[in-house]
């Protein structure tokens, strides 16, 4: 059960607050600021301050907090997602697993409802946000998450919707009920299409860490199957994958039968209408897998500073283009100057942060490798040299752990529906040491 919620601006300050069982005295956000001032460093207080300038806000993050925290009488269960924490204050007796899932839910759906979740934007669209929190969960139990279902009941934020809402708010009319009831909650009765169609996009992101020399400590592929349904009546699907032996840790969407999958690794389901996420999963790589690029850094430091190369190189990607190539480079903290070139691309040093990020657009393995050399001043005789590369790409059109879709079959309806599959590649925590 689910007593409350609390969303906290980066500056500790409450921009919703939603109850479903009894209501919890707001001190407990100042309870939850103090104690994850104690894992910023910061003291007591810090976070409500107005008169932090902007050079500072930088350094004020919640990344070190850890998820859960205890108070006299609650679990601070809490999520940070794009400079927002999402709070539930839980009795202690509580699955501390179903709060984050539910959270996370809450925050797939406003996104999917408003584009990005910030401050600004909850702000803006703040009846409908309280109306999703209204229908999720009744009593401290959840009850509606699939947003097609909710869809039918709460109207996406358009400026007409907008009006409507207000007015309908203003005359103590109730959102309408959804139309068109079947006995599979993510499904509506009726769909009728004149085209029937749906698309799958099968997305990876690489997490691996490299040592300097190109040895690869840790590397893995955390993929998920997005899928675009737009198929008439009650359609039964089955999916079927080429090497699907090699996906591990797989999360499904509810649709999905799970006794058909441990069996016969085929996903059977009946597909909600629209966009949903079919899957998540995790492969694990080799480290050749896991290296669309390599990337050689080389740092050498002299007296109140050092020098830098660092170059890139492609590997075989099945032909497909590296794109969206982007190194940022975290200097020490005593660097005072940065002067650099680069054959490919550009770069951009910024004195804030010490960072210096380098932008290759794209990559053919043919090509020459991108070089980026530079020095730079510190104010420390010896700086710091134990820095990490941050890498960024994407590859369209390729699947690093080699899983594809085999076949889809479809059942209990007439038609021969339109089936399109794309694959795509990216970095996720891609770390290269120097």
């Amino acid at each position: 059960m689910i007593n409350s919620l609390f969303v906290i601006n980066r500056h500790g300050k409450i921009i919703v607050e939603k109850h479903w069982r009894g209501i919890i005295s707001r001190q407990i956000v100042d309870v939850f600021n103090d104690e994850s001032a104690k894992f910023m460093k910061l003291p007591p207080g810090t976070l409500e301050r107005s008169d932090i300038s902007s050079n500072q806000e930088a350094f004020f993050t919640k990344e070190d907090v850890p998820p859960v925290l205890e108070s006299n009488k609650y679990w601070l269960l809490n999520v940070l997602r794009d400079d927002l924490t999402w709070l539930c204050p839980v009795e202690k007796e509580v699955d501390p697993m179903l709060v984050f899932e539910f959270i996370h839910r809450i925050i797939d759906v406003v996104t999917d409802y408003l584009g990005d979740v910030s401050e600004a934007s909850i702000r803006e669209n703040f009846v409908t946000v309280y109306q999703l929190l209204e229908e999720m969960m009744d009593y401290g139990y959840p009850l509606t998450t699939e947003p097609n279902a909710l869809k039918e009941i709460i109207m996406p934020p358009t400026i007409i919707n907008k009006v409507m809402t207000t007015v309908n708010a203003a005359a103590g009319v109730t959102p309408k009920f959804p139309q068109n009831m079947s006995n599979i909650p993510w499904r509506k009765a009726g769909v009728k299409y004149t085209q029937n169609e749906i698309y799958f996009d099968i997305v990876e992101e690489i997490d691996a860490t490299v040592e300097a020399n190109g040895n690869v400590v840790s590397c893995e592929a955390h993929g998920t199957v997005v899928a675009n349904s737009r198929l008439s009546g009650m359609p039964d699907l089955s999916l079927s994958f080429i090497n699907p032996r090699l996906i591990d840790d797989e999360s499904f969407h509810p649709c999905v039968r799970i006794r058909k999958w441990e069996s016969d690794r085929l996903l059977s389901f009946v597909p909600p209408d629209g966009h949903f996420k079919l899957m998540s999963y995790r492969v694990a790589l080799s480290p050749y897998q896991a290296m669309p690029l390599q990337i050689k850094p080389q740092i050498l430091p002299t007296k109140n500073g050092g020098k830098f190369d660092i170059t890139v190189h492609p590997r075989s990607t099945d032909g497909k283009p590296i794109e969206a190539i982007v190194l940022s480079i975290p200097m020490s903290k005593s660097t005072t100057s940065v002067n650099a070139t680069c054959n490919v691309g550009n770069y951009m040093y910024d004195p804030i942060t010490k960072t210096v990020k380098w932008e290759i657009s794209k990559l053919q393995q043919r090509e020459r490798a991108p070089m980026l050399s530079g020095t730079f001043s510190s104010s420390d005789a010896q700086p710091d040299m134990g820095l990490t590369v941050d890498v960024d790409f994407k590859i369209s059109m390729y699947s690093v752990s080699g899983i594809k879709v085999d076949s889809l079959r479809l059942f209990h309806e007439g038609y021969k529906p339109y089936k399109g599959v794309r694959s795509m590649t990216k970095a996720g925590k891609f770390h290269v040491r120097t």
